[in-house]
């Protein structure tokens, strides 16, 4: 009888240094001990990405926040390492350590098919592991999912907020993103 290796964040970290995914030409991430596989980024979720990363570099104040696009989260206690598409960190350098979630003041993912899986699993790892505010951008509906305030597990608010429609983070509520810019401006 054969089990899954489990693996913990140190074991990762271990296996990372010495180059053990070096030959792969795939994106790989560790949630809940179990390596997991993502889809490769296609231009419209780069896109995505680019413009939220812009945005928020432009609405971000330096000496509070630091932006970063697809940087290791540690979750040790949660035995992952999600590499989210985009966070607000507290502003520091993070040189000898990957941030962990009471770093995260926003953690944002774009979704272009993997939103079943940002939906349950990571609000869900994200929720247990603190963090205050996580948006799922759904590239297919050209909508952002918005979750707020871990109770529990899981977070206590939720929303959906379309094209049309502004959204403030809950660290910048004077700071707006226009959705129809997002997804449709040139």
């Amino acid at each position: 009888m054969s089990t899954a290796l489990h693996l913990t964040t140190d074991e990762y970290d271990q296996m990372v240094q010495r180059g053990a995914f070096d030959h792969l030409n795939r994106k790989i991430e560790l949630i809940r001990g179990e390596l997991r596989e993502m889809n490769p980024a296609g231009p419209l979720h780069d896109d995505l990405v680019t413009f939220l990363t812009n945005w928020s570099a432009r609405s971000t104040s330096a000496e509070t926040t630091m932006v970063t696009s697809q940087t290791g989260l540690n979750l040790a206690e949660l035995e992952s390492r999600p590499e989210p598409d985009l966070m607000w960190l507290r502003a520091r350098r993070y040189r000898g350590r990957h941030p962990s979630a009471s770093d995260v003041l926003l953690a944002i993912e774009v979704s272009s098919s993997s939103l079943r899986s940002d939906l349950n699993e990571k609000a869900g790892l994200y929720a247990e592991a603190g963090i205050d505010e996580y948006w799922i951008v759904d590239a297919q509906d050209q909508c952002v999912h918005v979750f707020r305030k871990p109770e529990q597990r899981q977070y206590s608010q939720y929303s959906v907020v379309k094209v049309g429609e502004t959204l403030s983070p809950m660290q910048a509520p004077g700071v707006l993103l226009d959705l129809h810019q997002l997804f449709l401006g040139e």
